[in-house]
């Protein structure tokens, strides 16, 4: 692989999470992976990391179902100067290592399962405690609210973690254009629910399907809160969450919901799937907590899954100046 090239990025003062030059990737680097990974050299690359995920997969990277050239022509947007640059996964791991239950828990396979996955026609309802609630066609949705690409650290309540460019817009203008009303206190997020398209459902019938997750409303107005509807520079693929996920980046990876159909207002906290089938493993919060171990292992390390080094997990991943006045008791405090 090529020597990343470094660039210098001015800020006023450096947040504790601000990472150090030398670990900067030039953007230019990941966006011109994709066509890089096309190569032979992602053969090359691929087996080096022990990763079975040559050529052949290069379609998997994107979407099966494009959508109108007047949506694709928004990728890649422009990059968030207010956020900050990191060591980038090569997308072709990212691509090939991903959770997704409805199609399989096998994490090497979703992309496989999910290759066919249909995102056209979609929609999203936004309902409840709102002024206007309003079905969104997702490319009327795509058009409507400026994308812009965010790098993001993600990090997974298995203690496996990963550096992802995101694309797509702050929940919290959604929120906003609908208009969130004064009892509401919590947004309640569902998946599409298509045993059809998602083997995963048929097989593993014993889960309360679809998927559901839920957010305080002040965590959903947070400015890192991103509705994602793209990745390195080019639309969602079906294993990332296609056609529109969220990214919440201080959290475990299970909050982070994917293919969604539904975002309601509420007042009181919703039940959540991984919290109501193990309250124990999956608090509500879901904030990434070093101290805090899992009951079946501890959080204080993870392992970054593009080269399979260990490092000390960050509390909020990260994200502590942004996020912790949220939480005056602590990441795993409870109100």
């Amino acid at each position: 692989m090529s020597k990343n090239r470094r660039r210098t990025i001015w800020r006023p003062s450096k947040p504790s999470w601000w990472t150090p030059e030398s670990a900067a990737t030039d953007e230019a680097r990941y966006r011109s992976r994709r066509r890089f990974m096309q190569s032979f050299a992602l053969g090359s690359a691929a087996i080096a990391l022990g990763c079975d995920c040559g050529p052949r997969e290069a379609a998997t990277l994107r979407p099966a179902q494009p959508s109108p050239p007047e949506v694709l022509n928004l990728y890649p947007a422009q990059a968030s100067p207010s956020h900050r640059i990191d060591e980038v996964t090569p997308e072709n791991i990212a691509a090939t290592y991903n959770n997704f239950y409805e199609f399989t828990t096998d994490k090497a396979r979703v992309h496989e399962l999910a290759a066919g996955f249909r995102t056209r026609p979609w929609q999203v309802e936004v309902t409840g405690l709102v002024d206007t609630p309003t079905t969104f066609d997702i490319d009327d949705l795509v058009r409507r609210f400026p994308l812009e690409e965010r790098t993001y650290r993600f990090r997974c309540v298995e203690a496996w973690a990963m550096v992802v460019p995101w694309t797509g817009f702050p929940l919290a203008r959604l929120l906003e254009a609908v208009g969130v009303q004064s009892g509401a206190r919590y947004v309640r997020m569902v998946t599409a629910n298509d045993p059809e398209q998602m083997p995963g459902i048929r097989s593993q019938g014993w889960y309360p399907w679809p998927y559901h997750e839920g957010l305080r409303l002040d965590e959903a107005m947070n400015d890192l809160t991103l509705l994602a509807t793209g990745i390195y520079g080019h639309e969602l693929p079906p294993q990332h969450g296609a056609p529109i996920r969220l990214v919440v980046p201080w959290k475990y990876g299970f909050k982070n919901i994917k293919s969604i159909v539904k975002i309601e207002l509420v007042a009181e906290e919703p039940p959540t799937f991984w919290h109501t089938l193990a309250a124990s493993e999956y608090g509500f919060y879901g904030n990434v907590d070093p101290g805090t171990p899992h009951p079946r292992w501890s959080q204080a390390s993870e392992r970054r899954i593009d080269d399979g080094s260990r490092q000390p997990t960050l509390v909020y991943n990260g994200y502590e100046e942004q996020v912790a006045s949220l939480y005056p008791g602590g990441p795993s405090a409870t109100p």
